[in-house]
């Protein structure tokens, strides 16, 4: 007596399934598609500012702009500098669709902030995406951060509210632009949806790389002015120069 069907097809074994690292092509020695070797090689973030992140030559500092005037955000979680191969990888995952750079990117973020609340960083209720601009989301056809979300979300097991924040004003780029130009740019740029649970949340904004800070302010101060309790910032590389292109 068999209690099991036959089948005599092709069976699919998870654990010989062998990913190709993106980075170098060899054969990867883990479940993600990157290798070990490249995967210590990417440009981890080390000493940083404890609030905006920004690489500093000493760990345990805070820099002059956050200490002159504290955000409005709680601190930036980033695990590498917007430097080779990860400025790359973010560039075509942004510019060029290859999705599977943005998912591997996802993952081993995921990776960092589970180390990070193992380390006692608190949770946040939810992500919310940044928004994009309704001509820059139909020009790219995806958000970048959106998708960043959804697959952090996943991950993290976090829920995700990407219609909370609104892009009401269609603002010219911001590549090129120093730090108070761009917080000009995005004067009321960014609002509620109508009805949003806010007040008392620990809310994490998701974007792929923080520059100046001045879009992961606005956002902040808006949802701390509707009643968050508390806003953090997730985000896959922060830059060492206020001018470097979004």
């Amino acid at each position: 007596m068999h209690c099991q069907p036959e089948y005599k097809g092709p069976v699919y074994i998870w654990s010989k399934n062998k990913q190709i690292c993106l980075l170098c092509d060899e054969p990867s020695d883990s479940a993600l598609a990157l290798c070990s070797s490249c995967q210590d090689e990417l440009p981890w973030l080390g000493a940083q500012c404890s609030v905006c992140a920004l690489p500093l030559p000493a760990a345990s500092l805070t820099c002059g702009q956050c200490l002159q005037r504290l955000p409005a955000f709680r601190r930036v979680i980033a695990p590498w500098r917007y430097d080779f191969p990860v400025d790359s990888l973010i560039s075509r995952f942004k510019h060029h669709e290859k999705w599977p750079f943005g998912r591997l990117m996802a993952e081993l973020l995921s990776q960092f902030l589970h180390y990070r609340y193992d380390e006692g960083l608190s949770r946040p209720d939810c992500l919310l995406p940044v928004p994009l601009s309704r001509r820059r989301l139909r020009q790219r056809g995806f958000n970048q951060a959106g998708m960043l979300a959804q697959w952090l979300g996943e991950h993290l097991q976090l829920a995700v509210e990407p219609l909370l924040l609104l892009r009401t004003q269609d603002t010219p780029a911001q590549q090129g632009l120093g730090a108070r130009a761009r917080q000009r740019n995005l004067h009321q740029a960014f609002a509620l949806a109508a009805d949003t649970p806010v007040a008392g949340r620990h809310l994490a904004l998701v974007d792929d790389v923080l520059t100046t800070g001045a879009t992961a302010q606005a956002l902040a101060r808006l949802l701390i002015n509707a009643g968050a309790r508390q806003v953090d910032v997730y985000c896959l590389a922060r830059t060492a120069r206020p001018d470097t292109p979004d």
